[in-house]
């Protein structure tokens, strides 16, 4: 075992987009576990945009980090020494450990990954946070019917993707708004929605009421501003709307000068009785276990499809977050730490 801990921790709060500057490389030695404890070694870390929000010292519904403190994010990591009945050296196990090579956790909200089951990079993505919170969003406040159509904003991301899957599991239309031609083909050529569109073409908006010609039953909102208004006109009665994220929004600095929709939203709203609800994912926490057994099962089964856009290499995660941002990305995106 390394007698080193390499942890990139917060070095400034960002102001708008992070910056290289913002995050820092250091060492430290390698914790020791305390009784009921075990050391994990991470193996791949997770990168998601809830981790800007993070960054942040406004209040939110989770603690931000630290400055001088590793950046929060879920791993997948081995255990090198157990204190821990429950583990023992080699198991592999879920940990909320951080940018760094090693972390103590006391084992609690951990649980164990089967490699033989699936990859174990998957438990941060499909079979992981992600995954389940495109399974509980979509059917616990978007609640899809057959013949309905759903359409879904970061399509080809690790909840989009999974969000258009589901609902054609479910019987209804999946139309995945995405950005570029790549992201497009790849949503309907491979996972099998009904139609997609590029965000940034010109005629997005126009494009999108052709996808949908019946209108928006269901609206998983994953990057609000722009998107959003070209949906809004699409909405039919009675539409469903959960809202996951707000990505074009985590970098501003201030409020766009933009004219305030919040007068046509609630009339909308009323007129149109529409049921717009905002989740964090444990809000269904009892649901978790569901969760891993359907969609698992749907992944045996090719019923489900995933891609992942893999890093190498601990030191370049800061690199590759500041381009998740900016939709880089290309599906879920991972670090290989070891």
């Amino acid at each position: 075992m390394a007698d080193k801990n390499r942890r990139i921790v917060l070095a400034a709060r960002p102001h708008g987009e992070p910056t290289p500057d913002d995050f820092r490389l250091e060492e430290a030695p390698v914790p020791e576990p305390g009784p009921g404890e075990i050391l994990l070694r991470t193996r791949w870390l997770s990168l998601d945009p809830y981790m800007r929000g993070r960054m942040s010292a406004a209040k939110s519904y989770a603690a931000s980090v630290e400055i001088g403190a590793p950046i929060t994010a879920e791993t997948v990591g081995e255990v090198v020494a157990s204190n821990n009945p429950a583990f023992k050296p080699g198991d592999l196990v879920t940990a909320f450990a951080g940018w760094q090579d090693y972390c103590v956790t006391d084992g609690k909200g951990s649980r164990r990954v089967d490699p033989a089951v699936a990859p174990p990079s998957t438990a941060l993505g499909v079979l992981g946070m992600p995954g389940m919170t495109a399974y509980t969003g979509l059917l616990n406040i978007g609640r899809p019917k057959a013949g309905e159509t759903v359409a879904v904003a970061a399509a080809s991301g690790p909840v989009g993707s999974l969000v258009g899957q589901i609902a054609r599991l479910k019987g209804a239309r999946a139309v995945g708004i995405a950005g570029g031609p790549d992201k497009c083909r790849y949503l309907t050529e491979e996972l099998g929605f009904d139609a997609a569109v590029d965000h940034r073409a010109a005629d997005f908006p126009d494009a999108l009421a052709a996808a949908c010609p019946g209108g928006i039953d269901v609206y998983f909102e994953n990057v609000g501003g722009a998107v959003f208004d070209a949906v809004m006109p699409l909405l039919n009665d009675f539409a469903r709307i959960p809202v996951c994220g707000l990505v074009s929004a985590y970098n501003a600095t201030e409020v766009p000068p933009d004219p305030d929709r919040l007068p046509a939203l609630m009339r909308m709203t009323l007129t149109k009785r529409l049921h717009i609800q905002g989740f964090i994912v444990w809000d269904f926490a009892s649901q978790a276990q569901a969760f891993r057994e359907e969609v698992g099962g749907w992944l045996k089964a090719g019923r489900v499809r995933y891609r992942e856009d893999v890093v190498e290499g601990l030191e370049r995660a800061p690199e590759a977050f500041i381009g998740l941002l900016k939709g880089r990305n290309f599906g879920k995106l991972v670090v290989r730490v070891s």
